[in-house]
């Protein structure tokens, strides 16, 4: 594709069992994308996060955590030891991506495509682990949550995207 992707459905990601997954087949629904780490502070959110996947996945909502290994060396395992984790310790069934970067010259696209569409408070540049953005329907607007946002917290804002009618 050249030139930037007009939606985050024109993108797609590799899960953790390195099958390469097409957001187009999530065109029209909300989705939640989070950069996750292991041994952060924040890694608690994972419960959260499966939380709202099991809340609201019937209604649409789609979660997807992308590990990262950018912020002090907080997700040192490899793809197997990560979803082993996650699964033993926060029960997560939502998608994993492999770990990517989301900052810098090596840049996942989704990243680049979200940091684009909603910049940060000090810039579009990832602070840390567990920022999150929430992806509406239309699959061009994005909000974005600091780390310290738990994802009870953007409940109301997951509602108002599932009513949300995608654009034809």
């Amino acid at each position: 594709m050249s030139g930037k992707p007009a939606s985050l459905y024109d993108l797609s990601f590799v899960d953790n069992r390195g099958q390469e997954i097409d957001l187009k087949q999530f065109e029209g629904r909300p989705v939640l994308v989070v950069n996750t780490a292991s041994k952060c502070g924040f890694t608690p959110q994972y419960d959260g996060l499966q939380e709202l996947h099991e809340k609201f996945q019937e209604q649409g909502l789609v979660v997807i955590g992308f590990p990262c290994d950018q912020f002090a060396h907080q997700e040192p395992g490899d793809d197997d030891d990560i979803a082993e984790f996650c699964r033993v310790n926060h029960g997560v069934t939502f998608p994993l991506s492999t770990k990517v970067d989301v900052n810098g010259t090596s840049t996942h696209p989704v990243f680049a495509f979200l940091k684009d569409r909603a910049g940060g408070l000090l810039g579009s540049r990832i602070k840390w682990n567990f920022t999150k953005f929430l992806v509406m329907p239309d699959g061009t607007t994005v909000k974005r949550y600091a780390p310290n946002v738990t994802p009870d917290k953007i409940e109301g804002d997951i509602v108002e995207a599932i009513a949300e009618e995608p654009a034809a």
